[in-house]
């Protein structure tokens, strides 16, 4: 039986359908045309130079990590140390692991579920050399402290706003905040292009070096002259097989391209009913006795709904489960909980800063429910009467 109030609904209607059928007619199904189209559209809704276009999020969040080895001067290196927040999805860590980056975590602030600022600053040493920043269940971080911590030192922020499509920060759209940021258009996120991801840059180099990982890392989607090679050969026979970088094949299907085009358009409607589904539950569910809900930075896409069990609430988490599914709704742990605990991190270079005492808490009281495009009047009264 499918749940009441479940966690994703889609939001296509028949624009996406005569989408698909625009590429099923043109019997191009392979990266081309509709991608450069969306990646272009994409960057200009976003307010970014560049977006380049990838089959998921996970695979955005291991473009932008390889990008990071392959400009002329690298900007990270084998054996760099890399902050990371102890609360994210498995394919925020796996890219960084697997180019040997030292990964230190750091704790989550019980309220807003991203840095905990105060630790965040505390981590930073000399050997800091990165920051991933996770804008987690569509809320932003507080971008200000955390460029105000860095200071003048050399720290490359990049981002996983996978989950944050449409947040903002001070009037700027989260994921655009650091060097690079990654987004994924996953059936239960903002957008849905069925599976796809996309990475946006300022910088051309970076740029450029991602359109040559994506494809093998091969020479044939680079522009003529590029940061890569310089100049390409005019004859394209002898670029069609020239492999320049250690890449992968993380292209999207034009079909993905074609339904992001459409999912565009919707996006700030969109965007807009989940605010305001975010608004109401602020308002119904901000003193709920059983429960805190996350305090937002900025303006939230409100990807979803934290639940996390008060410290004096007489209820354990798997009370709060069964309650919430006999009224209907699909839950899940906040993304992965604390992540160290996962027994994956044995085969992680990895150290923690401190104690993840927040992480632990939610890891062990929290829970989320969906949030949707459309009015939940009813599952927020169901909510408020748990």
């Amino acid at each position: 039986m499918s749940p009441k109030f479940p966690l994703a609904t889609s939001s296509w209607d028949e624009k996406e359908q005569e989408a698909l059928q625009r590429v099923i007619a043109s019997d191009m199904f392979s990266m081309g045309q509709e991608v450069k189209t969306f990646e272009a559209q994409f960057a200009k809704q976003f307010g970014s130079t560049y977006a380049v276009m990838v089959n998921s999020g996970s695979s955005a969040n291991l473009l932008m990590t390889a990008a990071l080895f392959y400009t002329k001067t690298p900007k990270l290196q084998r054996g760099d140390e890399i902050i990371v927040p102890a609360v994210s999805w498995s394919t925020t860590y796996y890219p960084l692991a697997q180019y040997g980056l030292h990964q230190k975590f750091v704790d989550i602030d019980l309220n807003t579920l991203n840095y905990d600022l105060d630790q965040l600053e505390a981590a930073i040493t000399d050997k800091t050399r990165a920051i991933m920043v996770v804008n987690l269940l569509g809320n932003p971080n507080d971008f200000a402290r955390i460029k105000s911590i860095i200071g003048d030192r050399d720290i490359i922020i990049i981002e996983d706003n996978c989950e944050s499509m449409g947040a903002t920060y001070q009037g700027k759209e989260a994921g655009t905040f650091g060097v690079m940021g990654t987004y994924s258009a996953f059936f239960s996120h903002h957008i849905s292009t069925m599976e796809g991801g996309i990475v946006v840059t300022d910088d051309e180099e970076l740029y450029h070096v991602m359109l040559s990982l994506r494809a093998h890392g091969w020479t044939r989607n680079l522009p003529k002259f590029n940061k890569v090679t310089g100049e390409k050969s005019d004859d394209p026979f002898e670029e069609s097989f020239r492999f320049v970088l250690p890449g992968y094949n993380l292209r999207p299907l034009e079909m993905s391209g074609a339904l992001g085009q459409e999912q565009l358009k919707k996006l700030p409607g969109l965007i807009e009913g989940r605010r305001a589904n975010g608004a109401m539950v602020q308002r119904e569910l901000g003193q709920h006795p059983l429960f805190m809900i996350q305090q937002e930075i900025g303006h939230s896409s409100w990807f979803g709904f934290s639940l996390v069990l008060r410290p004096d609430a007489d209820m354990q988490r798997p009370e709060l489960v069964k309650r919430l599914m006999a009224a209907g709704f699909e839950c899940r742990p906040i993304v992965a909980g604390n992540f160290t605990k996962n027994e994956v991190m044995q085969h992680i270079d990895h150290s923690i800063h401190g104690s993840l005492t927040n992480a632990d808490y939610i890891d062990a009281n929290g829970l989320f429910v969906g949030n949707h495009h459309y009015p939940i009047t009813e599952a927020i009264a169901a909510l408020k009467a748990l």
